[in-house]
């Protein structure tokens, strides 16, 4: 069984120490908690200026794409990469 901590697969996801926004994958199912899906596309880049409710990422989850916005303006810090795999509610992004 992999250690939640270990940052693996099965991993829980840490807090983010930060005085800013955590933006999160939405949670799409309440009946599967470990769904998960692709972040397929940033449409910002690290340090970018953001408005709220400007898109910023897109996660592919089976054959459905959901586009994920800024919760504020603010300066966006990306916290995965693209194509990586995320847990729905896992942080993706900060917003400060």
């Amino acid at each position: 069984m992999p250690d939640p901590s270990s940052g693996g697969p099965g991993a829980t996801p840490q807090p983010v120490e930060s005085a800013g926004t955590v933006v999160v994958f939405p949670v799409l199912s309440r009946s599967d908690p470990q769904a998960e899906g692709v972040l397929s596309t940033w449409f910002v880049r690290e340090g970018e200026p953001v408005k709220a409710d400007q898109l910023i990422a897109e996660v592919a989850v089976d054959k459905v794409s959901v586009e994920v916005p800024a919760p504020r303006a603010g300066t966006v810090h990306l916290l995965v990469e693209e194509e990586a795999v995320v847990r729905q509610g896992a942080p993706i992004a900060r917003v400060d």
